[in-house]
């Protein structure tokens, strides 16, 4: 089994002895109510799936990271994971006390041991993380919307949340257990935050034939608008996986995390969780985590250069059609034949089909997820 990022897989939930204990101070303590987005990074520091986080960012470690994509230990680390407040929030805490981090709807949550309270720059966060200040850049946006004061500290949950995704919400340590149950010496991760089309497939199973087993990870969180919907990704990779998968060698699993489109930096980002998971190697796909035409069309992939003790193996699909002399998916290392015999798996092309009523050519998408999709009254993010 691959180790954990850093070494060891972190996990600060509580057993329900110790919960008992804190929750008793936890009234005198002051409370900071969490956003939907904060609260996921907080579980899933506390889960380990963050590893080797214990807790929001300080600003060396912040520092570090945007500087030179490494935690202040050398550990590869690429998106910081911050809390942020306004400065009228941030004057009612004081470094060395406990906080109580609250859930959206005001449910203590996790508690918080302050370490630091600092500021920092906006323009300069979202350069080095997103390569980019164009207030058009989804990620630029919420940088720019982010609170001015940044509280950095270990967090400890205190509770489990009610899940509405809870089976399919598997902790690093329970999939470890899975896949070692399952003989899975190797473990390949594919991220997903769309339905499936035979595309995707073909990758998968392409990776699946030099592994043990594969490991569809969809992100389920926050999604700019046009995006598939969390509930309509799992029903059709759900079809998907009954109908064309050996049953013992695909598991589904969620991340429940908000999208960054950071492109080459989330890439890593990516992995790293995968590799928390238990994963050994990650399919990276040509734009990965990208938007619009802010990364080259392979600077998800080239990134992975920079960090050789990465120690998860990444593997990289450059493009895929569907070539009709070959009769089925292929790629460029493959296929030896002109354009004028292949059809690309228009992701576009197919959503314009499926939002009429129509089902996509059976090359292009299997007919059991286009159906679904066409019965499904709410497809999309809005």
């Amino acid at each position: 089994m691959v180790t954990p990022h850093g070494g060891t897989l972190v996990n600060r939930v509580v057993s329900k002895r110790r919960r008992e204990e804190l929750m008793e101070d936890a009234s005198e303590m002051p409370s900071f109510r969490l956003s939907g987005g904060l609260r996921k990074d907080a579980q899933n520091i506390a889960s380990g799936l963050y590893s080797p986080l214990e807790g929001f960012l300080c600003r060396d470690d912040m520092e570090n990271v945007l500087e030179h994509s490494r935690l202040s230990n050398d550990i590869p680390w690429t998106i910081p994971i911050l809390l942020d407040m306004r400065e009228e929030e941030a004057k009612r805490f004081t470094e060395g006390d406990s906080v109580i981090l609250e859930s959206e709807d005001g449910k203590p949550f996790c508690l918080m041991d302050i370490e630091e309270i600092f500021t920092y720059s906006k323009k300069e966060f979202a350069e080095k993380v997103y390569g980019t200040d164009d207030i058009n850049h989804p990620g630029v946006q919420k940088t720019m919307d982010m609170g001015s004061h940044l509280m950095g500290g270990t967090i400890t949950q205190l509770d489990e949340l009610p899940d509405p995704f809870e089976k399919y919400a598997l902790k690093p340590m329970e999939t470890r257990v899975l896949f070692k149950e399952k003989g899975w010496r190797t473990v390949v991760g594919f991220q997903t935050r769309n339905v499936p089309h035979n595309g995707h497939e073909y990758i998968q199973k392409t990776a699946l034939t030099f592994v043990d087993g594969i490991f569809i990870n969809p992100i389920i969180g926050k999604k700019k608008p046009g995006d598939f919907t969390d509930e309509l990704i799992l029903d059709t990779y759900d079809i998907l996986i009954k109908n064309y998968y050996l049953k013992n060698r695909a598991v589904m699993s969620i991340l429940e995390t908000e999208m960054r489109y950071a492109g080459p930096k989330e890439a890593i980002f990516h992995s790293i969780v995968r590799k928390n998971f238990g994963c050994t190697h990650f399919i990276v796909g040509r734009d990965h985590a990208g938007v619009g035409g802010y990364y080259a069309p392979y600077a998800a992939q080239d990134i992975f250069e920079e960090f050789p003790d990465l120690g998860i193996t990444p593997i990289f699909f450059k493009s895929f059609t569907h070539c009709w002399k070959c009769g089925g998916a292929v790629d460029g290392f493959i296929c030896p034949h002109g354009d004028e015999h292949r059809e690309n798996f228009s992701g576009s092309k197919m959503r314009e089909m499926l939002v009429r009523g129509q089902i996509p050519p059976e090359h292009m998408m299997r007919p059991e997820v286009a159906k679904m999709v066409i019965e499904t009254e709410k497809k999309f993010v809005v």
